[in-house]
């Protein structure tokens, strides 16, 4: 009999420490229901927020720490969507924050979209200077005409160059001066005998 009063001993000590750990674990349960669950990602932490109707400062408090820790937008049909404002253009991803992946991605695209930028303003400056080139040439053909040029050689004919030019020139001249009347008679015995070889058969 004495082992089952030691069994009975015992069984009184340890009912109590058994209480106080099942005392225990409640109250660790309970605690850690208490406490909020973190949100996975933007729209579920705007639900928690807004589940606890918090004051307008600090809502406004709260949503800020909602964007810093979740820059993607959940997609309606899975998924999620990135904003870059720097290329005003959104990306698709797989979770509520792009990967180190996506993000090597996101970048390489901004550095094609700075490319295009550079391009476009180049082709811009090019279109502007040619319109404002044609612009002048437009003005200029406008402008008035002056006075024709006139043109004078700077060097002048030689004097036998004059008299060949003169000598193969018919000229009409008064019948009393001498050159005109040798002329005329140098003329009349050239067809005189023209006209004598054409005659002897």
């Amino acid at each position: 009999m004495s082992r089952l009063g030691n069994a009975g001993a015992v069984m009184r000590l340890l009912a109590p420490v058994a209480g106080a750990l099942l005392a225990l674990v409640v109250i660790w349960l309970g605690f850690r229901a208490s406490q909020p669950r973190p949100a996975r990602d933007f729209e579920e932490c705007v639900e928690l927020v807004q589940a606890r109707s918090p004051s307008n400062d600090e809502l406004s408090a709260l949503m800020t720490d909602c964007n810093v820790r979740f820059s993607a937008r959940r997609r309606t049909d899975g998924g999620y969507t990135y904003y870059d404002f720097m290329q005003d253009r959104n990306f698709d991803i797989a979770g509520p924050n792009p990967t180190a992946d996506e993000r090597k991605r996101i970048d390489r695209e901004y550095m094609g979209y700075l490319d295009a930028q550079r391009r476009e303003a180049v082709s811009a400056e090019l279109a502007t200077r040619r319109n404002e080139q044609l612009r002048a040439d437009m003005e200029r053909a406008h402008q008035p005409v002056g006075p024709p040029m006139v043109l004078t050689p700077t060097n002048s004919p030689s004097t036998a160059a004059k008299r060949l030019v003169d000598r193969s020139k018919t000229t009409h001249c008064a019948d009393d001066s001498l050159s005109c009347g040798w002329e005329k008679l140098s003329t009349v015995v050239k067809n005189a005998f023209a006209s004598s070889t054409r005659a002897k058969p």
